[in-house]
């Protein structure tokens, strides 16, 4: 069941470094929600934060809060692991498990979950998670193959096979087309237009054309400089894609998005 996420005066550091200040906003469950911004501005530092991946680095920590279906993900008593169930991530380049074959990669997520899973099980999960994720037809045959084995677009649909196979909540994209041809990065598009009716998610591009064909709502990042000469991450403007590619509020938004700045 996809949520909405509703994150509250949200700062994040890289020790004693500010990456990202003040960010309070609501995204809506079953959506697609865009963050732009030029190079640097935290976007995907802010995108980490949703499922806690920034925590693997050292030194990295949050101050504000995160909820989820009532429960703040950064709470004393959550486990990283379980949010990172519940809010898949797929990332920039498509990284299916080299050593694994598709069937078993599409299973990677499941089997960290379950100590075992029955055959018809596995083959239930394997089959739905291609099927929801446009693969299935192209594989079915070869699912013993290594992952490693796909076109490049195909491997990052297996990706996003392998993180809605434990059913999350929220799903991530980190510029999952930035590696992908054109063709591929169509069929993604449509791929992430097809999800929005199950899971709610949220992708950072550098793409302003992608960000107009794929979201609902759209949040602008831009760079602060900060007293100490440090460069902070703020949300300039959040709203309806439609409302920030045609009149937005912020003079700072319209200058990026039509090309004016970074």
């Amino acid at each position: 069941m996809a949520k909405s996420i509703d994150v509250s005066d949200l700062d994040i550091f890289y020790g004693e470094f500010k990456a990202v200040e003040g960010v309070s906003m609501t995204i809506p469950a079953r959506s697609v929600t865009a963050l732009i911004g030029p190079s640097g501005c935290g976007k995907s530092t802010f995108l980490r934060s949703l499922n806690r991946m920034h925590e693997v680095i050292p030194g990295a920590r949050v101050r504000g809060k995160i909820v989820i279906d009532g429960q703040d993900l950064y709470g004393q008593d959550v486990d990283p692991v379980e949010v990172r169930r519940q809010v898949g991530m797929v990332f920039q380049r498509p990284n299916p498990f080299p050593t694994m074959s598709i069937y078993e990669n599409v299973l990677a997520g499941s089997r960290l979950n379950a100590k075992k899973i029955p055959k018809a099980k596995a083959d239930e999960i394997v089959e739905k998670s291609l099927r929801g994720a446009n693969l299935w037809t192209e594989v079915q045959h070869r699912l013993g193959k290594p992952g490693a084995s796909l076109s490049g677009g195909q491997q990052q649909r297996l990706c996003i096979a392998r993180a809605i196979a434990v059913e999350p909540q929220v799903l991530l994209m980190d510029e999952p087309c930035s590696a992908l041809d054109p063709i591929s990065t169509s069929a993604i598009e449509d791929l992430i237009h097809d999800l929005k009716s199950d899971y709610t998610i949220v992708i950072v591009t550098h793409n302003m054309q992608q960000a107009g064909r794929v979201s609902d709502m759209t949040a602008v990042l831009m760079p602060e400089v900060s007293e100490g000469d440090e460069t902070i991450g703020q949300i300039v403007e959040y709203a309806d894609t439609n409302k920030i590619f045609t009149n937005p509020e912020s003079k700072r938004t319209e200058d990026y998005v039509t090309g004016r700045v970074g």
